[in-house]
């Protein structure tokens, strides 16, 4: 199936499709409008010219058979460059056509293969989710002892739990809709639910849930450069933690 065409091509296509059927139709009928009436000039001239015994008036009936023999003859050229002409705008309309197509297959390329992206790619990942649990668990406990070296245990106490209950209360607001789903199949998101609609990957190889819903990160369309999820940013999502890229480097030295 041919995409859309542009709102701005509608119109001068239907005119082309217009006058091509316009040209179409009318070309049967003046060429044979045109070859009937030089026929019958050449029938005339030759009934003319076996009555006729005059050598004068013979030349002129000869004359007139010539004339008319070149007049078929223009009409025959004539005929070979409006079928020229249309096969030059079919060819060209046909291009135009192809361009507009690989416009829109350009388009719908990343979207097509989001959408084709395998499960099993996916899953194969999981598994990293417990080589990286520990690791995540003990920089997260780290970073918890340095905060807690610069504050008063109460106000550390305290501070946890409103951080616990607005993020208790954050998840519940962005949880999408129950719904059924397969026991067996793989959970990811903050919200640990199955894989559906649009997600985006973290780019820290080392996530450990790596698969996230637009609408639970806050996103409407997949932002351009590095994306880190809320486990793995730094300062901002473009930027990775440091205790998470440190020991990441860490491992990677030894």
């Amino acid at each position: 199936m041919l995409p859309h065409c542009p709102a701005a091509e509608k119109p001068r296509t239907a005119r082309y499709v217009s006058h091509y059927l316009e040209s179409v139709e009318a070309l049967p009928l003046e060429l044979q409008r045109g070859v009937s009436q030089i026929m019958k000039e050449v029938d005339n001239a030759y009934e003319k010219y076996k009555k006729e015994t005059d050598t004068s008036q013979r030349k002129q009936l000869l004359n007139n058979l010539q004339r008319a023999l070149i007049n078929n003859q223009e009409l025959g050229d004539e005929k070979i460059q409006i079928v020229t002409q249309m096969m030059d705008q079919v060819e060209n309309r046909a291009k135009q056509m192809e361009s507009h197509s690989e416009y829109f297959e350009d388009l719908l390329e990343p979207e097509k293969l989001k959408a084709e992206l395998p499960q099993s790619e996916r899953s194969s990942k999981r598994s990293r989710r417990l080589r990286n649990g520990d690791n995540r668990d003990m920089c997260q406990i780290n970073n918890d002892t340095e905060e807690g070296e610069d504050q008063p245990k109460e106000k550390k106490s305290k501070s946890a739990k409103k951080k616990k209950r607005s993020k208790g209360r954050q998840e519940r607001e962005i949880s999408p809709v129950d719904f059924l789903i397969d026991p067996d199949e793989p959970t990811y998101c903050l919200c640990n639910q199955v894989s559906y609609g649009e997600m985006i990957g973290c780019d820290n190889e080392e996530c450990p849930i790596e698969w996230y819903h637009f609408s639970c990160v806050g996103l409407t369309y997949k932002p351009k450069g590095n994306w880190y999820c809320p486990k793995c940013r730094g300062d901002n999502e473009k930027t990775m933690d440091k205790c998470l890229e440190k020991s990441k480097k860490d491992r990677r030295s030894r």
